[in-house]
């Protein structure tokens, strides 16, 4: 009897996690289309290969440049296709569309799909419609579904408020994502309100960032967070595979991190 979408989904979502013990670090590699290149195109894949082979589960890319990044690196860790797009160019940045589709992912060969969605924005419901109808793709073909949700827009006054993240990590829950990436609150304790909240796994977003990074890890830890989404603050590092293996080690051998429990939710 041929497997059901949502036992296809449950095995690529076992193996996003490639140490087995349910937590994430990702790398996106994607910020080509809204920012600019990553690197030199003839260092791309020397960027995946090292990352890769210093720890991290996957990595995140558009279609076309999946095309230029070796197969074997996905012996060991996952490719995850971004299916949104917009430019720092544009008249509204924030406006994030579809530029690829489920089945282009997995014609790729993708072990996940991930989507943009800025809540607050001008074009939230457009962009709400596009997270429901990826989820959907997704249950079809038992894809996992990454959403990243960042509170940004004319609506917005403090992207790190903790409420506010609470409601767009169940935004992304409701609508049928599998993971979901958000920004950190401003303090352990009020995103260990955030995490008492979703149903789903919360991976935090490195940014821009300033301060420690492995300090920055560790406080996600603490809070609940079962992982990173880490692009910039890798890719820009003097040395990628020691900034990927300080932040791996972190994840998996967490003994050190003390988990902030939050209050239970009021009934």
């Amino acid at each position: 009897m041929p497997s059901s979408p949502h036992r296809v989904k449950a095995v690529r979502l076992e193996r996003l996690s490639r140490y087995g013990d349910g937590r994430h670090l990702f790398v996106p590699l994607d910020h080509s289309v809204s920012t600019g290149p990553v690197t030199h195109a003839d260092r791309f894949d020397d960027l995946v290969d090292a990352v890769i082979s210093a720890g991290a589960d996957a990595v995140i890319v558009h279609k076309g440049r999946a095309r230029y990044v070796s197969p074997r690196h996905f012996r060991q860790a996952n490719l995850i296709v971004h299916l949104s797009g917009s430019t720092a160019h544009a008249p509204d940045a924030n406006a994030k569309v579809l530029v690829s589709r489920v089945e282009e992912a997995i014609r790729l060969g993708a072990d996940a799909v991930s989507v943009h969605i800025n809540i607050g924005s001008d074009t939230e419901a457009s962009q709400l419609a596009d997270l429901g109808a990826v989820a959907d793709a997704c249950d079809r073909w038992g894809m996992p579904l990454l959403a990243m949700m960042y509170p940004r827009g004319p609506r917005v006054r403090n992207p790190r408020d903790p409420q506010l993240l609470a409601h767009v990590v169940n935004i992304a829950a409701d609508l049928g994502a599998d993971l979901v990436k958000t920004v950190m609150a401003e303090t352990v304790a009020e995103m260990a309100d955030v995490v008492a909240t979703s149903p789903v796994p919360i991976l935090v977003a490195g940014g821009d960032g300033e301060g420690d990074l492995d300090e920055f890890v560790a406080s996600a830890l603490r809070a609940g967070c079962q992982g990173v989404a880490i692009g910039r603050r890798i890719f820009r590092h003097p040395d990628p595979a020691a900034a990927v293996r300080d932040i791996a080690r972190l994840l998996h051998d967490p003994a050190h991190v003390e988990v902030t429990h939050a209050p239970a939710l009021a009934g």
